[in-house]
């Protein structure tokens, strides 16, 4: 009786394809940090080391390597998405750590949520993303706060998260950090300080 055939060797062109893949998806990312809303094919090639041509044979389009991109990052990011005890401890605490923890996300997400609102009016999936994200803040918003809104009545509770909805924008914290040109404490103070008048006017 002969041996058996020894295994075959795993496909080292599919875990190839899957380093050039990721490759291409942290190359959009890298140029979203450099200030690239609209990343060139070629210029994502250049800087991923994966030729133009594969660049294309692994997505369709621009807007499919956009959308995978930015669910990468989503993915990488899922825990700066989260907070602690949300609606536990006193006021001043939870304002603190809300503000803060936006400034942590603002800090991993801000060039991939430029490109998303940016395509976003072109692209269905990307707008869907986009407001899945801001209902998902949105929410959080209204549990880290909800012992406050609970005392409120219907409108007012819904004006106050509209309100501090506003302040902890992405696009708020990015005007104080890019064109206030704020270091993180400075923009942490002011967020705090004005979510706390808030609910002192309440």
């Amino acid at each position: 009786m002969t041996d058996p055939e020894p295994e075959a060797p795993a496909d080292g062109r599919t875990a190839r394809r899957d380093r050039n893949r990721e490759a291409v998806l942290d190359a959009v990312l890298d140029l979203f940090e450099d200030g690239a809303i609209a990343p060139a094919p070629a210029e994502v090639a250049e800087r991923s080391g994966v030729s133009l041509r594969s660049v294309y044979r692994y997505f369709d389009d621009m807007d499919a390597l956009v959308r995978a991109a930015i669910a990468r990052n989503l993915a990488r990011m899922g825990p700066f998405f989260d907070l602690e005890a949300p609606g536990e401890g006193p006021l001043d605490d939870r304002i603190d750590r809300t503000v803060a923890a936006r400034l942590r996300l603002y800090d991993g997400i801000a060039p991939m949520a430029r490109a998303a609102v940016a395509r976003a009016p072109q692209n269905k999936i990307i707008d869907e993303r986009l407001q899945e994200t801001r209902l998902l803040l949105r929410r959080q918003v209204e549990e880290m706060f909800r012992p406050e809104l609970a005392v409120l009545d219907a409108d007012g509770a819904h004006e106050v998260v509209a309100i501090v909805d506003v302040l902890l924008e992405l696009d708020a914290i990015d005007h104080l950090r890019r064109y206030r040109r704020m270091a993180a404490p400075e923009a942490q103070r002011v967020l705090a300080r004005a979510v706390a008048a808030v609910f002192a006017t309440a």
